[in-house]
């Protein structure tokens, strides 16, 4: 019995690598100014992804921040909300009490394999403890190259820091 389980367990591994590409961010690092503190972020694109008009990344639970205080690439369009968006499929820790980040793409198609960034939004102290903000993230991307070419491809993780 435990063999089984362990093989389905490796299997459920493996399945849950083989479909992990989409956009995937990082934290860069914070900035303590006076005041207020800038938290930064960075994308990747893996390899079989890329982003079209509408495709998004979602930072769960960040909590509070300075309205207005976004920063982000050409093309990129900031939001919060207490719940979501997330990317149909996947279900990453959100608690309705803290703001989520979200960055929505606009623009015309990034293409593979792209490094993009940086995306940015301040909160008011002077924090350097990232774990306060490195948490979940969900992300909605399109399908380049392999199987069906132009469906989403939607993903969930803890961001790297």
């Amino acid at each position: 019995m435990k063999s089984i389980s362990a093989a389905i367990l490796a299997m459920g591994l493996l399945a849950t690598t083989s479909a992990r590409a989409d956009i995937i961010p990082s934290f860069v690092g914070s900035s303590p100014s006076g005041n207020t503190t800038v938290w930064s972020y960075q994308i990747d694109i893996t390899v079989d992804e890329q982003v079209t008009s509408g495709d998004f990344f979602t930072i769960y639970d960040f909590g509070h921040f300075i309205a207005g205080s976004s920063v982000q690439p050409s093309g990129w369009t900031f939001s919060s909300s207490l719940v979501g968006p997330t990317p149909a499929g996947v279900v990453p820790p959100d608690d309705p009490t803290l703001e989520n980040l979200t960055w929505t793409y606009t623009g015309t198609t990034i293409p593979t394999s792209s490094g993009i960034g940086p995306f940015s939004i301040s909160t008011v102290g002077a924090q350097v403890e990232p774990s306060l903000r490195t948490g979940y993230f969900a992300a909605q991307a399109t399908n380049a190259t392999s199987g069906n070419p132009g469906t989403k491809i939607n993903n969930v993780g803890r961001i790297s820091s």
